[in-house]
């Protein structure tokens, strides 16, 4: 995690659909807060990305995960119930970013240790307001926990 003000925030965006990826990069892009986004298509690739950022010793493991359910070989409750059980990367801000609005997923995902699940929003100007609430919630207001060394 970032532990400078100044450092751009880093995102772990773990999205199968290319078009919410560009949605999601845009929305950001469009922030007054420097951001770096990291695109992993399936819970595999993203534990995988957390792993190796948390075993480096030059490259810092993200600021927050935006996850989405509905993914390809590990999808995003699998990869949350992963990373929960995993006491380097516990601490990492997961939240859950999906189409579904069923209570079951609401439900598991925070059983599963997610800090917040949105609902995305289909309109592009919802979608940006949306991304700005949640930086300003989680960059400017939020205290995190550092992780573990």
């Amino acid at each position: 995690m970032s532990n400078r003000i100044e450092d751009p925030i880093e995102i772990l965006l773990v999205e199968d659909n290319p078009g919410d990826v560009r949605l999601t990069q845009e929305a950001f892009k469009q922030l007054s807060t420097e951001t770096i986004i990291h695109v992993a298509i399936d819970g595999d690739e993203a534990f995988d990305f957390l792993s190796s950022r948390y075993d480096s010793d030059t490259e810092l493991v993200p600021d927050l995960v935006l996850l989405d359910l509905n993914l390809p070989r590990m999808g995003g409750l699998e990869f949350l119930e992963t990373v929960q059980d995993d006491p380097n990367l516990s601490r990492v801000p997961v939240l859950v970013l999906t189409s579904s609005n069923a209570i079951e997923d609401v439900l598991e995902s925070y059983e599963l240790a997610a800090n917040a699940y949105l609902t995305k929003p289909t309109d592009p100007d919802e979608y940006a307001a949306m991304v700005e609430a949640v930086a300003d919630f989680w960059f400017q207001r939020a205290a995190l926990p550092p992780m573990p060394s």
